[in-house]
């Protein structure tokens, strides 16, 4: 099942305004639930550090933690979940991570899609929906029409991904998306807080309580 409300922040440190944990935070305030560390620049053990601060910043929130790269980096961090590459193998990370964690997979094209597997995923990434400033030159976009196409022909939720902003979110979900993946929007962003609230409120979920528990 996908967290609540279904809208995935992806780290980004290099974009991050006052630091990456500062980030998040603001972000849970806003009502952010689901963040993933993507920060695969870094060795195995400064991710592992940068996941446990992480942990440590947002305990208040208690969002769900994931982890962009393999299951044995995601399980040596404690994360609660993983974010395969295109290509990763869904089932040996279900055996590793056991069946309460969040498993998902990047998706970029809809033979992937047909292939992907429904028994060990939770949902797969859709990209780029949108160009994005964040990955200048990754395309074509494939637009609503391709996001549809896609969710219809996905065993699993699909999540959109790639220029995702409170304009296009409502489309998305029209489309068929079962949720938004955000990077670069809210990562630059002057008020990380200010700019998730208006992606729940476009997307049409009133989000969790922001205050923490």
């Amino acid at each position: 099942m996908l967290p609540e409300p279904p809208l995935l922040l992806i780290t980004d440190r290099a974009l991050a305004r006052g630091g990456l944990a500062q980030v998040a935070v603001e972000a849970c305030a806003g009502g952010c639930r689901w963040i993933s560390l993507r920060e695969k620049g870094l060795p195995a053990a400064e991710q592992i550090a940068l996941f446990a601060h992480l942990r440590e910043a947002t305990r208040a929130f208690s969002p769900r933690l994931t982890l962009h790269g393999p299951a044995d980096l995601a399980a040596a961090a404690g994360a609660d979940g993983v974010h395969l590459s295109g290509g990763g193998h869904a089932g040996a990370a279900r055996a590793m991570l056991g069946a309460d964690a969040l498993v998902g997979l990047s998706i970029h094209t809809l033979a992937e899609v047909r292939a992907a597997d429904g028994a060990s995923l939770d949902y797969i990434t859709v990209s780029p929906v949108f160009l994005t400033a964040s990955k200048p030159g990754y395309g074509p976009a494939l637009g609503t029409g391709g996001l549809a196409a896609f969710a219809a022909a996905s065993p699993v939720p699909v999540i959109a991904l790639a220029g995702i902003t409170p304009a296009n979110a409502a489309t998305c979900r029209d489309a068929g998306a079962a949720g938004l993946a955000v990077m670069g929007s809210v990562m630059r962003a002057e008020d990380p807080a200010a700019e998730f609230s208006a992606l729940l409120a476009a997307w049409g979920s009133k989000g969790p309580n922001n205050a923490p528990a």
